[in-house]
C-alpha cells in the first residue's frame, strides 16, 4: 500500500463514520473475502444510499445489526486495515473494555442465535480460507500431473522428472486437508476470544496419533481404544475430518479458557488455567461433544447425499438457481463447514461445481446489463469490474452493485444457474476440494467423466443462459439502467 492509497482509504474511513451514526454507534469492524463488516449498536442510523456512493464501494448490505460494504477481494483487506487504524474502532472486542462489551452484548441480543452463529462462522472461515485455497488448488494441480488427461500417459509418466515435484505437491495439499480439524479448532478458539494456542492444543488431541482413525475402526482395520470411566466404557478414536466437532471444541475451549483466567487467582492462573482448560475440554470431547458432533456431521452428510440421489436433476437445478440468493443473505458462510464435511466423508464435493455455475449465471446477468447499457460509460466500467470478480469466484460486486438493483439480471442469473445445475447433474460433475470457484475452480474439478471439460462447459452454460434469460426479462422491466 503506497502513500496515495493510504490517503484515499483514510478519506473513505472519514466518509463512512458520519454515515453510520458516528464512531460511538460502531462496536467492531472486520472483513471477509469481499466485505468490510461493521457491527452497529443501532443499524437504523446507517445511511445506506449515501454509503453506496462511497469511492471504490461496489455495494452495501445491512444484515441484522451488521453493515456490509463490498469493496472486493484484496482491496477490502487494505481498506479495513486503514479503517480500523484510522478510526480506532476495534477489530476484536477487548475483554477489559466494559463499555464496549456492554454494547456488544446489547447488539448480540438484537440478533437471534442463528445470525450470531453466522457472524462467528464468517470470522472462522475468513481466518483459514487462504490455507484451504492453497490446499485445494495444489490438489487440483497434482491431478493434472497424475491423471491421463493428454493421452494414454499422465504428465509425470511422460516427464518422469516431475514425479518428485508431484509427490511434494501431494504432501503439501494432503497435509492441509488432513489437519483441517486442528486448523478449524485454532481459528474457532481465536474467533471466540480464547488463546489460539489452546485451540491448537485441543486440535492436536483430536488428531492424536495414539488413537486409531474413525474410518479404520468402522472398517475393522483397527480397534478403538476403550476407556473405563466409572464403569462407562468409552470408545476412543481420533477425529480426523470432523469439522463440526472442531468448531464446537473451538467454542468450548475459548469459553473455558476465559472462565478459568477470570476465576483463578493470579498466583496459580498461569499454570492451572491452561491445564484445567485442556482437562475439561478433553473430557467433553470424548464423552459428549465428539459423539454428538459426529452424529450431527453424519446427519448433514446423509441429508445432502439423499438430496443428490433422490431429487436428482431437480435438486441440482434448484440449488444452482437459489445459491446466489443465499449469498445475499450471508447464509452461504455455512457451506464451508458442510463442504469440509463432504470431502472428509465422501472424498468429493458435489456442491462446489453447483456454486460455480450459480455464480456464472449472475455473470451472465451482468453481461446482459452491460449490453443494454452499452452507451453508458460508468455502467460499462461497473459491469466489467463486477464480471471480472465473478470469473474469480466473487459475486458480491455483481449482486450488490448491479443485479439486485436492476432485478432482471438477478432473476435471469438464477435461471441460468438452474439450467447449468441440471448439466452438472447429467455429467456427474464434482470436485476433489473446495474453496474456489469460477476460472480457478477448474483446478479442483474431479477429472473423472471428462471433469475438466464439463466444468468449463457447465460454467459457460451458466453465463450464456443467464445472459439470455436476463435479456428476455429486461423487456418486462422499466428503467433497465437502474
Amino acid at each position: 500500500m503506497n502513500a496515495n492509497q493510504e490517503k484515499q482509504y483514510k478519506e473513505i474511513a472519514d466518509a463512512i463514520l458520519p454515515l453510520i451514526g458516528g464512531k460511538d454507534n460502531a462496536i467492531e469492524a472486520f472483513h471477509c473475502a469481499t466485505r468490510l463488516r461493521i457491527n452497529l449498536i443501532d443499524p437504523s442510523k446507517a445511511k445506506k444510499s449515501a454509503l453506496q456512493e462511497l469511492p471504490l464501494a461496489k455495494g452495501v448490505n445491512i444484515n441484522g445489526n451488521q453493515l456490509q460494504i463490498i469493496f472486493g477481494p484484496g482491496l477490502v483487506d487494505d481498506v479495513t486495515d486503514v479503517f480500523i487504524r484510522h478510526t480506532g474502532i476495534p477489530s476484536q472486542v477487548g475483554t477489559n473494555d466494559a463499555a464496549t462489551n456492554a454494547n456488544t452484548t446489547s447488539a448480540k441480543q438484537n440478533k437471534n442465535f442463528f445470525q450470531n452463529f453466522l457472524d462467528d462462522l464468517t470470522g472462522v472461515f475468513s481466518e483459514i480460507l487462504p490455507g484451504i485455497l492453497a490446499g485445494g488448488i495444489l490438489l487440483g494441480l497434482n491431478n493434472v500431473l497424475t491423471q491421463k488427461l493428454f493421452g494414454p500417459q499422465s504428465v509425470i509418466q511422460m516427464i518422469p522428472g516431475l514425479s518428485g515435484i508431484s509427490t511434494i505437491i501431494n504432501l503439501a495439499a494432503g497435509s492441509i486437508f488432513g489437519l483441517l480439524p486442528l486448523i478449524v479448532a485454532y481459528a474457532a478458539t481465536k474467533k471466540y476470544g480464547g488463546r489460539p494456542i489452546m485451540g491448537l492444543a485441543i486440535g492436536a488431541v483430536m488428531m492424536s496419533s495414539s488413537l486409531p482413525s474413525m474410518s479404520d475402526v468402522k472398517t475393522g482395520a483397527a480397534k478403538a481404544l476403550i476407556a473405563n470411566v466409572f464403569g462407562w466404557h468409552v470408545s476412543l478414536t481420533s477425529f480426523g475430518g470432523q469439522i463440526i466437532v472442531a468448531l464446537l471444541m473451538g467454542y468450548i475451549v475459548a469459553k473455558l479458557d476465559k472462565w478459568f483466567q477470570r476465576k483463578l487467582p493470579g498466583v496459580v492462573q498461569f499454570v492451572l488455567a491452561p491445564m484445567l482448560t485442556m482437562l475439561v475440554s478433553a473430557l467433553l470431547l470424548f464423552l459428549v461433544i465428539g459423539p454428538v458432533g459426529v452424529a450431527l456431521s453424519n446427519g448433514i452428510t446423509a441429508a445432502l447425499v439423499w438430496m443428490a440421489s433422490t431429487l436428482g436433476i431437480f435438486g441440482y437445478a434448484i440449488f444452482g438457481g437459489v445459491q446466489q440468493l443465499i449469498v445475499i443473505t450471508g447464509l452461504h458462510n455455512m457451506f464451508g463447514a458442510v463442504e469440509m464435511q463432504l470431502i472428509a466423508t465422501t472424498h468429493y464435493d458435489f456442491l462446489n461445481p453447483l456454486m460455480s455455475v450459480a455464480l456464472m449465471g449472475q455473470g451472465g446477468g451482468v453481461i446482459a446489463y452491460m449490453i443494454l447499457n452499452s452507451k453508458d460509460k460508468k455502467a460499462k466500467e461497473i459491469s466489467l469490474s463486477a464480471f471480472f470478480s465473478i470469473l474469480f469466484g466473487i459475486s458480491e460486486p455483481a449482486l450488490f452493485g448491479i443485479n439486485i438493483k436492476a432485478k432482471y439480471p438477478l432473476i435471469g442469473g438464477c435461471l441460468g444457474g438452474a439450467v447449468a445445475g441440471a448439466y452438472v447433474y447429467l455429467t456427474k460433475l464434482t470436485a476433489v476440494a473446495f474453496g474456489t470457484t469460477g476460472l480457478t475452480g477448474i483446478a479442483i474439478a474431479a477429472p473423472q467423466n471428462n471433469g475438466f471439460l464439463n466444468y468449463a462447459i457447465a460454467n459457460l452454460i451458466g453465463i450464456v443462459a443467464g445472459c439470455i434469460f436476463s435479456l428476455v426479462l429486461a423487456k418486462f422491466f422499466k428503467n433497465t439502467k437502474k
